[in-house]
């Protein structure tokens, strides 16, 4: 229940702030490693699909413990690129119930697809092998609680 009252307060935030273009609302969110501790990420919330679309895009140095996460409005197939992206990557492809389905690594400027593997809601991308440094797997999950 608390991760379904995550999400809504992440929903109503994205709404708050989708007329911002150029800076994007802020969060502090946690990601729940198996074991029961938890990691902390300050991530940018892209909704609107030109905010999805923007992304990374041009930015050339992300900081680690800092990410973007890409809300959907619906579970479905997402498939990323990095096009215009010069700062490597990790990508987590999360399902609708926060659950981390995949981990994947992009290059800088690739225009080579990157999908996920089952139908999720949300992308969380950070700089490239900030997941495996704090030990974050397929199988952890995010939360808003510390």
């Amino acid at each position: 229940m608390k991760l379904k009252k995550f999400f809504f307060i992440l929903a109503v935030l994205c709404f708050s702030f989708s007329g911002c273009a150029q800076k994007l609302p802020v969060e502090k969110i946690y990601i729940c490693r198996q074991d029961g501790t938890k990691v902390p990420v300050k991530v940018e919330v892209a909704k609107t699909a030109e905010q999805r679309n923007r992304g990374f895009m041009e930015r050339k140095y992300i900081p680690d413990g800092t990410g973007m996460i890409f809300v959907f409005e619906k579970d479905q197939i997402l498939s990323f690129w990095m096009k215009n992206t010069p700062h490597p990557l990790s990508i987590a492809f999360i399902d609708s119930n926060g659950k981390i389905r995949d981990i994947f690594q992009m290059t800088p400027y690739s225009l080579a697809s990157v999908s996920s593997t089952t139908s999720v809601r949300y992308a969380l991308e950070v700089p490239q092998g900030w997941f495996k440094k704090e030990g974050i797997k397929e199988g952890d999950y995010l939360t808003k609680e510390k």
